[in-house]
């Protein structure tokens, strides 16, 4: 569904709302009082853990082969069925994707789209209209990217990005040090591959990591915008449909986003956050077995109301800082999580002064290089 609207992107009332809290820093998941957290072994457990106290909510009858629920400011994991259960993530690895890619490409950009670039698109792939010929801002590749999945959008931030297989390799590498161990990438964008997954738990973990980038969280809560086309623009929507609420699934108070995705083999998956009373929730929800497609927005909207009744009456099961490296990260990993807003010219967002200035030294560089140059049954 396309919905025309003025030039200026639309963001959802709850981005601008939330902007602040969105930035949940490293600090947020520093060391814990009261609660011990188990160890991290708890969640490869098979079937569901949660620890309840007096008065908790049950947890919802959930279909899905694999679901967790975590608080995006602690790392608490509250509940968990089969979180390391290793599956095809569809087009929610491009959470992955966009925490790997987006520091080093800013928005403000212009590239020209060679052939070469949506060459191996695959077959039945969700698309946003990426045309060959057409110049597009980074912005514009990206929104494509968030709203309607465009797996052609994906295929041209990747060459600019140093490349298809330079690209897996780095998402690779993104996951490990983030402590998501069940991640095998092998397209970014998504599509069914042999060999490609991920878990419930690695995706929560994205899907955090992702809401302390102030360009993916605004990015991840848009709901509607103009993406340029041969005749102007045209309206795309995104397609959570928690987010806005269309083909009969209610808006979710207080959604954030992020991204859900389907394909033939992974069917219908989704990582969603949401906040309410202070608190920030991230759930991940893969392959509801139940039939319709909708399914899994409203096991995720389950797991949310389930998760905000539960805070506090409930010992957390494990964290999603479980599995991260306690190695000091790399200047060059330092510079690429200090990624920040300002650099598609049309964030009003927060400045972060000197972080923004780091980033900016490998951003500029990529600006230079590009300026350099000329110029499957799947969906997801």
């Amino acid at each position: 569904m396309t919905i025309g609207f003025s030039s200026r992107v639309l963001v959802s009332a709850c981005a601008l709302g939330v902007a602040g809290v969105l930035m949940i820093t490293p600090a947020a998941a520093g060391p814990r009082t009261g609660a011990t957290v188990p160890q991290p072994s708890v969640l490869y457990r098979s079937g569901t853990q949660v620890r309840p106290l007096p008065g908790a909510p049950e947890v919802p009858d959930v279909s899905a082969l694999s679901w967790l629920v975590a608080d995006a400011g602690t790392g608490d994991v509250l509940a968990a069925h089969d979180a390391h259960r290793k599956l095809p993530p569809a087009s929610t690895l491009k959470t992955l994707f966009a925490l790997t890619v987006l520091p080093t490409l800013p928005g403000g950009i212009q590239h020209t789209v060679r052939a070469e670039e949506l060459a191996g698109v695959g077959e039945g792939s969700s698309l946003v209209g990426v045309e060959e010929g057409h110049t597009y801002r980074v912005a514009d590749l990206w929104r494509g990217v968030f709203l309607s999945s465009g797996n052609d959008a994906v295929h041209v931030l990747a060459s600019l990005n140093g490349g298809w297989h330079t690209t897996v390799t780095r998402m690779q590498a993104k996951a490990r040090d983030l402590g998501a161990r069940d991640t095998h990438v092998v397209s970014p964008d998504g599509y069914d591959a042999p060999d490609q997954v991920s878990s419930a738990y690695d995706l929560a973990v994205f899907g955090r990591a992702g809401l302390r980038n102030p360009d993916f969280a605004r990015y991840c809560s848009t709901a509607s915008a103009q993406f340029p086309g041969e005749a102007g623009t045209f309206g795309i929507e995104n397609t959570n449909r928690l987010l806005t609420g269309e083909d009969g699934v209610a808006r979710y108070p207080g959604l954030i986003g992020i991204k859900n995705g389907y394909t033939s083999e992974a069917g219908n998956t989704l990582v969603a956050a949401a906040r309410r009373g202070g608190r920030t929730l991230v759930v991940t929800v893969m392959n509801p077995q139940e039939d319709g497609g909708l399914t899994v927005y409203e096991e995720a909207r389950g797991l949310l109301d389930w998760g905000f009744g539960a805070a506090g009456r409930v010992e957390p099961v494990g964290s999603l800082d479980g599995l991260r490296s306690a190695a000091r990260p790399s200047a060059a990993a330092a510079v690429a999580a200090a990624a920040t807003t300002g650099q598609d010219g049309e964030s009003d967002w927060p400045d972060t002064g000197v972080i923004a200035g780091a980033a900016g030294l490998g951003a500029g560089a990529l600006v230079l290089a590009l300026r350099g140059k000329s110029g499957r049954a799947s969906r997801d």
